[in-house]
């Protein structure tokens, strides 16, 4: 239990953050699944513009601190991979 003014502040702050972060992270992992969902079904097309869109669902979550850049350098790289084997 937080006993001081900044105890609970912080307290606070941590509770609104968390409920952010859940929601960025909620938002993160539909737009992978759209691609990953549209890879299975084998249509390029879907697939590279849910692409996009994931790497800039990404890109948004590592600036707000909800990914470290690494872990979201390797999850385009995987994804990237997974798109242009459907091409070939």
């Amino acid at each position: 239990m937080a006993n001081s003014p900044q105890a609970r502040k912080r307290a606070k702050q941590n509770t609104v953050r968390r409920l952010l972060k859940h929601s960025q992270r909620s938002t993160v992992r539909t737009a992978i699944k759209k691609l990953e969902t549209a890879i299975t079904a084998g249509d390029q097309a879907a697939a590279q513009e849910a692409y996009k869109v994931s790497v800039s669902m990404i890109d948004k979550a590592t600036v707000k601190g909800l990914h470290h850049k690494n872990r979201a350098s390797r999850l385009k790289s995987r994804l990237n991979k997974r798109v242009k084997e459907m091409a070939a």
